[in-house]
């Protein structure tokens, strides 16, 4: 490359290169003597500094389409966005409990398990001001875009003591969210959890079940797929449970056969 063509390479790759190109350095390549920058190629150099950068599309954790319209995944990071906004989505449905807070009782225990709690504790607050921020990162990135957000809780069916009321809150969000499926003005959706694993499992199920008439040996393969392995009460919960649901036939998607 000679100086004249100096202009054509940006500020920081003339800084690189400049020591190739000025002065009279030489070097000795067995009896042949050259001078660097009348010889020597650097062209792939150049050719380097202006290629454009490349964006890498990551599909969220347990990613998958549903149905046309419908995809499914785990809690979305900042690495995911741009693979997200190629979907050109309408609708986020999160099934979640993140930034939900939490009231459990604390029973007696000696001083030892005292301490061990305190330590606990120590580590839920450091994990939870984590989630915390990455949800406030989430829906920051959201009010970036043109989608609309729905944060419906619901805690893991894994989790011990599942009482009556985390129950009727399980089957209010998963009842919201099977409406929002019923009308295709809310496609392309993406229906996720934290993990897309059990409670974006059960609301599959539930779709399928409901709205597609699938078979429940179908749909209990489809869920053990994504949760890898059985959960009880999960699929008891998609079998035994009906919710009242109402489609507007003018927005019915395809995919529903009921």
């Amino acid at each position: 490359m000679s100086q004249n063509d100096m202009h054509q390479v940006d500020a920081d790759t003339q800084l690189d290169l400049l020591p190739m190109v000025t002065g009279h350095r030489h070097h000795q390549d067995g009896n042949d003597e050259r001078e660097i920058g009348q010889k020597d190629d650097y062209s792939h150099l150049y050719m380097k500094a202006h290629l454009p950068k490349t964006i890498q599309y990551v599909p969220p954790l347990n990613f998958s389409l549903v149905e046309d319209g419908i995809y499914r995944s785990g809690f979305p990071m900042p690495i995911n966005y741009p693979f997200l906004e190629r979907l050109e989505l309408k609708t986020i449905i999160y099934l979640g409990d993140l930034g939900q807070e939490k009231k459990e009782k604390k029973e007696k225990k000696d001083k030892k398990e005292k301490e061990k709690d305190k330590d606990k504790e120590k580590d839920k607050d450091k994990d939870k001001n984590t989630t915390l921020e990455v949800l406030a990162n989430y829906k920051q990135w959201i009010d970036s875009t043109d989608i609309t957000f729905h944060h419906l809780m619901m805690e893991s069916s894994q989790e011990p003591f599942l009482n009556q009321d985390r129950i009727k809150q399980a089957q209010e969000s998963l009842t919201t969210a099977l409406q929002l499926m019923l009308d295709r003005n809310n496609f392309p959706m993406l229906i996720h959890s934290n993990k897309g694993k059990h409670r974006i499992g059960v609301l599959v199920g539930l779709m399928r079940k409901i709205l597609q008439g699938w078979c429940m040996s179908g749909i209990f393969e489809e869920y053990e797929k994504f949760a890898m392995g059985k959960s009880e009460i999960d699929l008891e919960f998609i079998e035994l449970w009906q919710p009242e649901l109402w489609v507007d036939d003018q927005w019915r998607p395809d995919f529903v056969r009921c």
